[in-house]
């Protein structure tokens, strides 16, 4: 008896727990803490669908409490026969007219906002080509990572997204090999990566609730892609308009990989341009790589999407990658020695770029001359 109350008292407190902790999420990962415009619409319609369902549900658990306690035996007697409502047209028309109703008000701004967010005419010019005043990134979905070009400006890197806030950051999203979902939970909803064709949609970042978030934001895979779909991460780094503007001078100023500067970080230097060199590159050109772009490895975040950023993570992610990323490409690729990857792994932790080394007002340049030329002709 005792063991069965203790186990009907167990199982109440997990279930208040699983009710508590499903409300909980952070500002960089919480769809239920829209960060932008998309997300926000999108929470929107969620409330709404709920208010819509709790009224619902709040007329009919009404309505079966009176009838269930004014119609009770002992208060109508044994004799009594309720009356028959069928072929009550009123009635009919009213249970039939009410549900279309709800469904109306649900669907008018679910429509509304889904003609809204789909459209990114804006992206492209008269001419079908990119348009050079507005942001567009091209992602690519590999597994298990992520490339990011930026068109305009000629710049790759992986794994962590650069945006600008309170404008629309527009998005060409394809798959490499496998179908991909790209999925930035605090801006908006996903949308899949296909390998046969591109997707487009945009999203908003606020400024405000970038800063309640520390400027970064957690993106996620949100399509099964194989055994390491779970730990196909990103990060995305939401920056004011002239902070943004400055990291993409500062990137497509690299023209030429980082000199290494320690004798340990020379060697790995070396390594690297004989055994990585075929798959991975070290400047902001180039998009489709067969591995990320390491451009600015040494600034990011982390590594492999998940690891904390230091060297010792990143020698035993260099030396054995299918232990922390099952079926990953780069597993059984190359072969180095232990002192040969601390080398290589000093080399990486310098790759980094130099804050205000880039020249803002040629962000532009290409598009200002384009549009110089067609004028002159």
């Amino acid at each position: 008896m005792n063991l069965s109350f203790l186990k009907g008292k167990a199982l109440l407190l997990v279930s208040a727990l699983t009710l508590f902790l499903a409300g909980c999420g952070t500002n960089e990962l919480s769809t239920l803490r829209p960060a932008g415009e998309v997300g926000r619409e999108q929470f929107n319609l969620m409330i709404l669908s709920i208010i819509i369902m709790l009224l619902v549900i709040a007329v009919v658990v009404v309505l079966f409490t009176i009838a269930v306690t004014k119609s009770r035996r002992s208060k109508k007697g044994e004799d009594f026969e309720p009356k028959e409502v069928a072929g009550n047209h009123t009635l009919e028309v009213i249970w039939t007219s009410i549900p279309i109703l709800l469904l109306i008000v649900l669907a008018i701004p679910t429509v509304y906002f889904v003609f809204k967010q789909a459209d990114t005419e804006a992206m492209t010019d008269a001419d079908g080509n990119v348009n050079a005043e507005e942001t567009v990134i091209n992602v690519r979905a590999y597994q298990y990572w992520w490339e990011f070009e930026y068109p305009n400006e000629e710049v790759v890197t992986a794994q962590e997204l650069v945006v600008p806030t309170d404008q629309k950051v527009y998005f060409n999203l394809q798959g490499a090999d496998v179908k991909h979902s790209f999925w930035v939970p605090a801006a908006g909803g996903k949308m899949d990566t296909n390998i046969d064709g591109i997707n487009s949609f945009y999203l908003v970042f606020d400024d405000d609730k970038a800063q309640d978030a520390d400027r970064l934001f957690y993106g996620k895979c949100a399509e099964l892609c194989g055994p390491s779909h779970a730990l196909m991460d990103f990060k995305v780094k939401a920056l004011p308009e002239e902070e943004y503007d400055q990291w993409l001078a500062d990137m497509k100023a690299v023209e030429e990989p980082v000199q290494a500067s320690s004798e340990d970080a020379q060697r790995g230097e070396e390594i690297f341009n004989n055994s990585c060199m075929g798959c991975h590159a070290a400047t902001p050109t180039s998009p489709g790589a067969m591995g990320p772009n390491l451009t600015n490895f040494g600034d990011r975040e982390l590594i492999a999407g998940y690891l904390e950023h230091d060297q010792e993570n990143l020698e035993a992610w260099i030396k054995d990658p299918e232990s922390f990323k099952p079926d990953n490409k780069m597993a059984g690729t190359y072969e180095l020695t232990d002192e040969e990857i601390e080398a290589v792994a000093s080399y990486l932790m310098e790759l980094k770029v130099e804050e205000g080394s880039g020249d803002v007002s040629q962000l532009r340049e290409p598009a200002a001359d384009e549009e110089s030329e067609e004028g002159g002709n």
